[in-house]
């Protein structure tokens, strides 16, 4: 099975590399000057599970792609930030064969709709993944704790023959890979657990540890998650007791670090997703007053963005 990873960034460079490690046909569709890196020092991945060089990976660009050189492909692996999604349509566009699956593992739920439109849903499979990595100054991906989960599925529960097939070619790499027969529920789910964790520590500006020491910040959260679930329950995806239970456990830890990384490009001056982790959450919501908390948590944001935006701007004071 030959694969596509869009990008060699901290999370397609991580699960691209421990394919390609695991001897599987990985192939990475990357800029001209990543390519250049890369083709001079490789992939290199720090990690608690060990590090590794990919020494010569395979790389492709948009353009080699739209002049024909390695597609169509078996599987692309799509994991960009979902501002970044309508470039990287364009750019995977001529890997897509009539056989081809996507497995996309963004934030939220409305990269699926993009998905569906340009590729037809037929060729999109659900996914999430759990990890914290990053990209250093050298290129070099770093994994940050020793989490590093891979779930994968049909959106209608199947266990159909490419399923099954991906999910040989996932066993043997070395991170934690899994079938999941219930894929749309557990991306509702995540949903909710990263729009409560977002929400909470980036209108408070502190981790979840900070938060539940103030006067009222445990109600908060619990609050704002709660208005999370009703919006899945909403939508038909009730998040499962456990599920919920393991996440309010996690997210009023007395002394947690835990913050989300949209928090980290705030404090760093970057991008960030807030219409589709937070905005397209309310949007999706059947009763516009059941949702404040979440409201001032978008409001926020976008005040984030709009500062941003202006201070960018060449005529900006």
């Amino acid at each position: 099975m030959r694969v596509l990873v869009v990008g060699a960034g901290a999370t397609g460079g991580y699960f691209g590399a421990r394919l390609a490690q695991a001897g599987r046909d990985v192939t990475f569709l990357v800029r001209p000057a990543r390519a250049e890196k890369l083709r001079a020092t490789g992939l290199r991945v720090k990690s608690p599970h060990g590090d590794f060089a990919i020494e010569a990976p395979k790389t492709v660009t948009a353009a080699g792609l739209a002049a024909g050189e390695g597609g169509p492909f078996d599987l692309v692996f799509l994991s960009c930030k979902a501002y970044d999604l309508d470039g990287a349509l364009a750019d995977v566009a001529p890997a897509v064969g009539p056989d081809t699956a996507v497995l996309p593992v963004l934030n939220g739920m409305r990269h699926l709709e993009a998905l569906d439109a340009t590729f037809g849903r037929a060729r999109v499979l659900g996914g999430t993944c759990a990890i914290a990595a990053t990209v250093g100054a050298d290129g070099e991906i770093r994994q940050m704790n020793d989490l590093h989960t891979l779930t994968y599925g049909e959106r209608d529960g199947s266990r159909s023959a490419r399923i099954e097939a991906i999910d040989a070619l996932m066993q043997g790499a070395t991170f934690d890979p899994r079938l999941s027969e219930t894929m749309v529920l557990e991306m509702w789910e995540k949903w909710t657990f990263l729009a409560t964790l977002a929400g909470s520590t980036c209108l408070m500006r502190a981790t979840i540890g900070d938060i539940v020491a103030a006067p009222g910040g445990r109600d908060f959260i619990e609050s704002l998650m709660q208005e999370c679930r009703t919006i899945a329950q909403g939508a038909g995806y009730v998040p499962r007791p456990k599920f919920m239970d393991r996440t309010k456990a996690t997210l009023t830890a007395e002394g947690s670090a835990f913050t989300a990384s949209m928090l980290r490009d705030i404090e760093n001056g970057a991008r960030i997703e807030a219409d589709h982790i937070v905005g397209d959450l309310i949007v999706r919501s059947s009763d516009a007053a059941a949702h404040p908390m979440l409201d001032r948590v978008y409001t926020h944001l976008k005040a984030y963005e709009n500062r941003r935006a202006r201070e960018a701007s060449p005529t900006a004071p």
